[in-house]
């Protein structure tokens, strides 16, 4: 048995497999590794588990590789695939791009896993699968003892927190009641026995409620379908992929604009952005129009112009959706709190709605439901209540008021960023004063490492990854963000051992 460091993590989904494979290629001395995982969707975690292949992942394969430096991981993965199962699955008709269904991503996630696994137990390592919750930690001088049960703990030189997201609210407390669907994963489950001529309520309008609406229509159903939510924003259409590199926003150049000085203000990164835009010939202005006016097109009509702009030449989006995930992590931590509550509040989520768009050939699916008439879409939601007999009644902003046969909730899970079934792991932390929440949501952390902090000071023991890092970082649930998170905390974990071992080595009296 390695008698190198051991770490724990919690939490054994997508964030995890890109922990996993930066160790596995890491160049530390073994040791022992230690995941916590309690679901039965190992590696896949809640977004890419078992289910339709209606269903894809939004981005294309050199954004959704897991291994650091190597944007070609998995498109190599995907066409060796191809070549076993005679079929390419996943190129978007209208773009011609790939979006891989999301059970085939959740493959490879598993492949990479135990790839991963296998590469460090062939270096030493010691792995260890534990399919318990971690209910409760504690924070010891040199460790941190994590806790599964009654009696049952083990302590651990480093503990990183990867548990997920949350399962969507439910904002009208309608769970337990009959035709109510509180979490529509997975899919090929959840629709199962939702009658073709039913009315279905779908609450949100955003990637899951997309989802939802692509699986019923590809199961024939011919009922009345509802998209009903506060805004009736949609995701934006993402456009034909074009290859280019960030010249000026980019984590390194936002570094060396800060340095020196406390924070930036929003106008610091404007210029930087304009600088971009100006080198890549793009309309920076064009780009905030849309931003802006999202609250004032009608939603189809933004749905039929985004499709119409596939191909468009210009590369203002292109540059968002570049920028907002690769360096947002870096730029966001350095802003003026009073921009950061700013963008929060007016910006949020339209800017999700343009980084995390949906593929083309999903965008004509609802504008065809649209335009027979089967897909309406309501903003302005007020009330959902259980009818008297069976079904719900539905209110509107407008006044529309309808019955539907079945709700189905996709809302945003809450803005904590804190699982349900993480709360008491979390608030345990915070108790012992070893973690703190941020006022955005999620648990205070430092940017460059990843490590968790109390009254700003960052624990060198313990690290979040993921969703429990939004509020802190403001992008962290993309693949790549990951994917760069990994890389910091496993180099911040290698180096606080070399340097304890250091110490202790200078300590240790020398044999005459």
């Amino acid at each position: 048995m390695s008698s190198g460091i051991s770490i724990g993590v919690v939490g054994g989904g997508a964030a995890a497999v890109c922990l996993v494979d930066a160790l596995a290629r890491s160049e530390g001395d073994p040791g022992t590794l230690t995941v916590f995982e309690p679901s039965p969707h190992l590696w896949r975690g809640r977004a890419y588990q078992v289910d339709s292949e209606t269903l894809r992942v939004n981005a294309t394969p050199d954004d959704m590789s897991v291994r650091a430096g190597d944007l070609g991981h998995f498109e190599r993965w995907l066409e060796t695939r191809d070549r076993v199962a005679g079929v390419s699955r996943g190129v978007d008709r209208i773009s011609g791009a790939r979006f891989a269904p999301r059970p085939v991503y959740g493959d490879y996630l598993e492949e990479s896993a135990y790839a991963a696994l296998g590469e460090l137990r062939r270096k030493g390592w010691r792995v260890d699968i534990i399919g318990e919750a971690v209910g409760s930690a504690a924070r010891l001088p040199n460790q941190v003892l994590l806790r599964t049960g009654p009696g049952s703990s083990r302590a651990f030189d480093y503990v990183v927190l990867s548990v997920g997201g949350d399962s969507p609210k439910d904002v009208y407390g309608l769970g337990g009641t009959p035709g109510f669907v509180g979490d529509p994963y997975p899919v090929s489950g959840t629709l199962e026995d939702i009658g073709e001529d039913e009315h279905v309520a779908v609450i949100g309008s955003g990637l899951t409620a997309v989802d939802i609406v692509l699986s019923l229509a590809a199961r024939g159903h011919q009922g009345p379908i509802s998209l009903l939510s506060r805004r009736g924003v949609l995701p934006g259409v993402r456009q034909r992929p074009v290859h280019f590199e960030l010249r000026h926003l980019t984590p390194e150049r936002m570094r060396t604009t800060a340095r020196g000085r406390r924070e930036l203000a929003i106008e610091d990164v404007a210029a930087v952005m304009r600088a971009e835009f100006r080198d890549a010939g793009a309309d920076l202005d064009a780009v905030i129009h849309e931003i802006i006016r999202v609250d004032l097109e009608d939603p189809v009509d933004r749905l039929r112009r985004q499709i119409d702009e596939v191909d468009s030449p210009h590369m203002g989006l292109r540059i968002l959706q570049r920028a907002v995930p690769e360096t947002g992590p870096d730029v966001w931590p350095l802003l003026r709190e009073e921009d950061k509550v700013q963008v929060l509040r007016a910006h949020y989520r339209t800017i999700m709605s343009l980084c995390c768009p949906m593929p083309p050939s999903s965008a004509t699916v609802l504008l065809e439901l649209v335009e027979t008439g089967q897909l309406e879409m309501y903003s302005g939601l007020l009330d959902i209540t259980p009818a008297d007999d069976s079904g719900f009644d539905v209110l509107a902003a407008d006044g529309t008021e309808f019955r539907a046969d079945r709700v189905i909730s996709a809302v945003n899970a809450s803005e904590g960023r804190i699982p349900t079934s993480a709360l008491s792991l979390v608030t345990s932390l915070i108790r012992a004063r070893a973690a703190s929440r941020h006022p955005h949501g999620g648990l205070q952390l430092a940017r460059a490492t990843s490590r968790l902090t109390s009254n700003g000071r960052p624990d060198p023991r313990l690290y979040g990854l993921g969703n429990i890092a939004a509020g802190a970082l403001f992008f962290t649930f993309g693949i790549p963000s990951l994917v760069d998170r990994s890389q910091d905390i496993v180099a911040a974990i290698l180096e606080h051992s070399a340097t304890v071992n250091a110490a202790r080595s200078e300590a240790e009296p020398v044999a005459a």
